[in-house]
């Protein structure tokens, strides 16, 4: 796996957005609850990353039953509040599903059908694949594939690993039904990587527009800050699109994350475009 440090360089790149738009903006919701680690789903230890619990470790040989709560909200709650707010403005967004939390809640599979929303895969498990073997990873982009098959009658077209290694994309590409993979943040445009035989386009995901901060060490506190931060990357993408070099911008929630009422009103006026 090379690195690429130059990109599109000093000239840029000029995506030719529809309808010439300075700015294309991805939401993206993380529907991961019920694909977390778990001794259940056969696991080593409990969940530690990305709850209200800052800081947990892995209860190994045990369950976690707060983080275990706490992902619970995100799909027995905070999924459907996010739903409404979405669907009330008929926008748009991508779905990072993990194939197994999909499996445990079909009727937020039919809601996110029903609106018309990309599903994309996030995996079949949420868990850290840098030391799942090549053959365990296979399998479970293949088990993905089928969930998304049976449940929503065809395949996702795009994929987020999240926590991939240095053989994910290879076996992406070799899977060959994907237009696309996000497991990137080194860029502000999608582009093409030729690493493993034939053209693949990257759409680059992000960690710095996301509510993930909310939980993590000197992040976000209340809801203002994670809209001021939202509206300072929307005002520098924008003008630079306004000047000639159109760019995208993706901003990433979590059903079990956004859901305070200060986060609410945060979003909110986020998705009403209210800079």
């Amino acid at each position: 796996m090379v690195r690429d440090l130059i990109g599109y360089g000093r000239e840029g790149y000029d995506p030719k957005w529809p309808k010439e738009a300075k700015l294309a903006i991805q939401f993206v919701i993380n529907y991961e609850e019920g694909g977390e680690n778990c001794i259940l789903e056969g696991d080593k230890g409990s969940e530690h990353l990305l709850s209200d619990i800052v800081g947990a470790t892995s209860y190994i040989g045990a369950r976690h039953l707060n983080v275990e709560s706490l992902y619970e909200y995100g799909s027995r709650a905070g999924f459907w509040r996010l739903h409404r707010i979405f669907t009330e403005r008929s926008l748009p967004c991508t779905v990072f599903a993990v194939g197994r939390a999909l499996e445990h809640n079909p009727e937020a599979v039919q809601a996110m059908m029903d609106a018309k929303w990309e599903i994309a895969s996030h995996g079949y498990r949420w868990i850290d694949y840098l030391n799942v073997d090549m053959a365990t990873e296979r399998k479970h982009i293949a088990d993905t594939i089928q969930v998304h098959l049976r449940l929503t009658g065809k395949r996702p077209t795009g994929i987020y690993q999240g926590k991939p290694n240095v053989n994910t994309r290879r076996l992406i590409v070799e899977e060959g039904g994907f237009l696309y993979d996000a497991d990137a943040y080194n860029d502000d445009l999608p582009y093409w990587n030729y690493d493993h035989g034939k053209p693949h386009l990257i759409v680059p995901y992000t960690l710095t527009n996301n509510d993930m901060k909310f939980v993590s060490p000197g992040g976000f506190a209340n809801g203002d800050q994670f809209f001021s931060a939202l509206k300072d990357a929307f005002d520098t993408l924008l003008a630079e699109g306004r000047n000639g070099a159109p760019k995208m911008m993706s901003i990433g929630l979590h059903c079990r994350i956004v859901r305070w009422s200060t986060n609410s009103h945060c979003r909110t006026h986020s998705l009403l475009g209210v800079h």
